[in-house]
């Protein structure tokens, strides 16, 4: 039996708001993607529901150009909750950040919202210019090794920003989506993994299996929100998702 299976409640478990493209590479023969929005513990594969999310947008880094995809969001299910969908056609080729804003979540349980901006980037027709710049989100990772082309074992090198600026020793927390042949933890602490990040909030993280990873930067915003005429913290993160590719050149 899995682990999993014998963990505590849900509310033990890391919130990760996905962006899930598939695929994540594109070519003249794929000149468009699918992408899944939800709010997950990606492990434990246990959903919960996603409200319309406020924007979503995907930027070509190599050139700027922003596209409003919020107007094309279609609801849907996954895990038995509400998620959202859209396809994407990149017009021009380049790195392209696709991001989700979401609503804040209230978590009754931390007392406090949670408000994810969550972000993956694509591969679109051989061109990769601008993967290593920001987007200018409040929060974000910035990553310091190709978003998508790796393969499992190669090490992801991310930078933390919080309003344009490093954040020294931040917490990354990293989860596998846990889809399909599902992986199983030895024990809690292998269920969501933990990496500081230096002094530059650069932080490092080698996968051990191919599938798609999810890194978590957390921290408090600057301002709250009412909650029932009470001012409540609101949990920031920082979410970025890539795909590992398993090696096959053996």
């Amino acid at each position: 039996m899995m682990f999993l299976l014998c963990l505590g409640p849900a509310k033990a478990w890391a919130h990760f708001g996905t962006a899930i493209p598939s695929p994540a590479v594109l070519d003249q023969q794929t000149r468009q993607t699918g992408i899944t929005f939800s709010f997950i513990h990606p492990f434990a594969q246990h959903g919960m529901d996603l409200a319309e999310p406020e924007e979503v947008f995907a930027v070509n880094m190599a050139n700027g150009e922003k596209q409003d995809i919020t107007a094309n969001l279609e609801s849907t299910q996954l895990l038995g909750h509400k998620a959202w969908s859209a396809t994407y056609k990149p017009r021009r080729p380049g790195a392209h950040a696709v991001v989700m804003e979401p609503q804040p979540y209230w978590e009754p349980a931390e007392d406090l919202f949670i408000k994810h901006w969550t972000k993956t980037y694509l591969g679109a027709f051989g061109d990769a210019r601008g993967w290593d710049e920001p987007v200018g989100l409040k929060t974000e990772i910035v990553p310091l090794t190709r978003p998508f082309g790796v393969y499992a074992g190669n090490a992801f090198q991310g930078r933390v920003l919080m309003n344009g600026e490093p954040v020294p020793g931040a917490e990354v927390e990293v989860e596998y989506y846990n889809k399909g042949d599902k992986a199983e933890a030895p024990n809690e602490y292998m269920v969501t993994q933990v990496v500081k990040a230096d002094e530059n909030g650069v932080f490092t993280y080698v996968p051990p299996r191919s599938g798609w990873w999810g890194f978590s930067a957390l921290n408090e915003a600057d301002y709250t929100l009412e909650r029932e005429g009470e001012e409540k913290a609101v949990e920031l993160g920082a979410v970025i998702w890539v795909q590992f590719l398993p090696w096959s050149g053996e």
